[in-house]
């Protein structure tokens, strides 16, 4: 069914924006058939960007569902700790130097590197480490990152100072090359899904897991770094998107996808899903002019997770 649904909602984001085509006439341009400039518009524009919302919506989700598992909260999302915070920081500097949209890319990934070493290295200071410490550390250096990100809005000057805060709320414009994504997207999924059933056991609590043979550190090290990672190949491609994390996995949960064996690819297809429509959205909503993809999930998920909210609670 969400196989289904992501396949519906390409097709549709394939077929409409500010120049209208009907699926068929997106169809044969994608086959290389048809018109020149559906073509041209369908490869070098609609299917790249496409491609990036379902690469950065399936990375996000999966980041979220890891996440939740990893905190023991289920308000845990992919900013929580503070990579998003870096990357952001990184590519606002590179913006503000006037870099190449490729530059940016890098320098996102490698802000998103260097926010992920010093919250695992300050939470394990002195040996300790836990769930609690991970997350006041994530917390406290997302707010350092957001008084760097303040000060490089507030030095920039007007002419790059829309970019950035495009990049901010979220914007798939300059998503040229999702290939990677996408890769770093089926990597996670490899890397993590053999151990769906240690992560069922784990979100029981640690004592459970350990008593049946889950090596509870080295487990959480492995979701913590993939987590990370998630995050940062889905804001370098997409920059800072939110709610995606954090309502997908929550929707698939009500849905009743509690096993993790389907519930992280069950993620994957659901963020991808989630974000592309929000892209479609993003495109049409004010055309020929285009939204932040980010101020979309925005606007959808808060009425959206207030009301899962209200119904968890209810039951």
């Amino acid at each position: 069914m969400l196989a289904f649904m992501l396949c519906a909602a390409l097709l549709a984001s394939l077929a409409h924006g500010s120049v209208a085509m009907s699926l068929g006439e997106s169809w044969r341009a994608l086959l290389g058939q048809g018109d020149a400039l559906h073509q041209e518009l369908i490869w070098s524009l609609r299917l790249p960007r496409a491609l990036a919302a379902v690469a950065a919506g399936g990375l996000l989700a999966l980041a979220g569902a890891l996440l939740q598992v990893l905190l023991r909260n289920p308000l845990a999302d992919p900013f929580v700790l503070g990579v998003s915070g870096g990357a952001a920081s990184a590519a606002l500097l590179a913006l503000l130097l006037g870099a190449a949209a490729w530059v940016v890319e890098i320098a996102s990934l490698g802000g998103a590197f260097l926010a992920m070493t010093l919250v695992f290295g300050l939470a394990r200071a002195r040996g300790a480490w836990s769930p609690t410490r991970l997350l006041l550390t994530g917390v406290v250096m997302a707010a350092g990152w957001g008084a760097l990100i303040n000060l490089l809005l507030a030095i920039s000057p007007d002419a790059h100072l829309k970019g950035m805060l495009f990049w901010l709320m979220g914007d798939l414009d300059n998503a040229e090359h999702p290939g990677w994504a996408l890769a770093a997207l089926a990597l996670g999924l490899l890397l993590i899904w053999p151990q769906a059933r240690a992560l069922n056991l784990l979100a029981r609590g640690d004592n459970h897991a350990a008593a049946l043979g889950v090596s509870t550190g080295a487990l959480r090290i492995l979701l913590y770094l993939i987590a990370s990672l998630l995050t940062a190949a889905a804001v370098t491609t997409a920059g800072s998107v939110g709610f995606v994390g954090l309502v997908t996995p929550h929707l698939l949960r009500l849905a009743g996808l509690r096993d993790n064996r389907l519930l992280l690819p069950a993620c994957a297809l659901g963020g991808a899903t989630l974000l592309l429509l929000a892209d479609l959205l993003a495109r049409v909503a004010i055309a020929p002019q285009q939204l932040p993809v980010g101020v979309i999930t925005a606007f959808l998920g808060v009425p959206l997770f207030l009301i899962l909210m209200r119904r968890e609670g209810g039951q």
